[in-house]
């Protein structure tokens, strides 16, 4: 796990105001040497102003930064900006060739020529882009232009690369691809990186660690499977796809196995609470099973419905139940045609009890 390692980048109490605003308040967290840290969030949430901040492109109303234990200052930020590099959601090219357009990174930080040319040739093969190498950057497309603009970002060898909402422009196939092509950089160079995204999808395929912004604040930062399993509050369940959220009163509680009331039924879930506690649940849709009612089942949670909605959603579709509360399951289109799924029929729903996140509140 990347905590094990030292961080490369921390911060401590740091604040960022713009027109008179606090747009920012975090109080500590590190990137760690060699990690992938994802910034999640709604838009306006700070992503990009933290990314910002953290590249020290302005400084911040207070708190620090610092690079490598050292503090990161309005004198020494230039050395700092030459050890890092940062590629946009917009690809920032100049009129030039692609091949000048990622050697210009090395070109200002005095590389000699020779070495150039090994380093910028070995990147646009790595993005795949070396039969455009003397194309003018402004005839490509959008995904060749984030393409160069990666080669760029690699060729200077950073030691953290900051990227903002790089794949937020580009059509499906193309992200897909680009997003191969970076996870393979980053885990073959061991570069450092921070990427600000909304697609969580593309939080869980590349990071150790994810940060869960909302309103300029941390409100969550842990592993990916932390953050999707244990959300630490209704905010992050919601944003990462929890889609099922009830609350509830403990009845029962023995031996770790609580029993909730839930809108006139009882569930059954592992945790620790009190008899009387109010508790949120939250069940993710992939753990939600849906069967013929005559079916069998071994799961300690299993209730007849009615289907309210059939969403599609990518790969799968997305089932809403009520079952005398609301429930959310993913289905195959094979398993929606083998259950002849369709609205407004009656259906059988289970999940374990392991499968539910509990948290007390208040």
């Amino acid at each position: 796990m990347i905590d094990a390692r030292q961080p490369i980048l921390r911060v401590t109490d740091l604040k960022v105001n713009r027109g008179g605003r606090q747009i920012l308040d975090l109080s500590e967290f590190g990137v760690s040497q060699g990690g992938v840290l994802s910034l999640i969030g709604p838009n306006g949430a700070g992503k990009t102003t933290l990314l910002q901040a953290l590249a020290y492109l302005f400084p911040p109303a207070a708190g620090d930064v610092l690079f490598k234990g050292n503090l990161i200052t309005r004198e020494n930020a230039l050395g700092y900006r030459r050890r890092i590099a940062m590629v946009f959601q917009e690809p920032l090219l100049f009129r030039a060739t692609v091949y000048d357009n990622v050697a210009s990174g090395l070109k200002f930080r005095g590389t000699k020529r020779a070495r150039i040319a090994d380093r910028v040739q070995h990147q646009l093969e790595r993005f795949g882009i070396s039969h455009l190498s003397d194309r003018a950057a402004w005839t490509l497309s959008g995904g060749e232009a984030q393409r160069t603009s990666l080669a760029r970002a690699f060729a200077t060898e950073p030691e953290i690369l900051f990227l903002d909402e790089p794949f937020a422009a580009l059509d499906l196939p193309t992200r897909e691809t680009l997003l191969d092509d970076l996870e393979k950089a980053l885990r073959t160079t061991g570069t450092t990186a921070v990427l600000a995204t909304h697609d969580r999808i593309e939080a869980l395929r590349l990071s150790d660690q994810i940060g869960v912004m909302n309103g300029g604040r941390m409100v969550q930062m842990a592993p990916p499977d932390e953050i999707m399993n244990h959300p630490a509050d209704e905010f992050v369940a919601a944003f990462v796809g929890m889609e099922t959220i009830l609350a509830g009163r403990v009845d029962e509680a023995a031996h770790g196995v609580i029993r909730i009331a839930v809108g006139g039924k009882t569930v059954e879930a592992v945790g620790e609470a009190k008899v009387g506690d109010r508790v949120m649940l939250f069940i993710h849709p992939d753990q939600v099973t849906l069967s013929l009612c005559s079916a069998q089942t071994s799961a300690r949670n299993h209730y007849q419905g009615k289907i309210e909605k059939i969403i599609m959603n990518g790969y799968y579709n997305k089932v809403r139940i009520n079952c005398g509360f609301e429930l959310t399951a993913f289905v195959t289109r094979q398993s929606l045609e083998e259950l002849a799924l369709r609205e407004q029929i009656d259906i059988c729903a289970s999940f374990k009890a392991t499968a539910i996140h509990v948290i007390k509140k208040g």
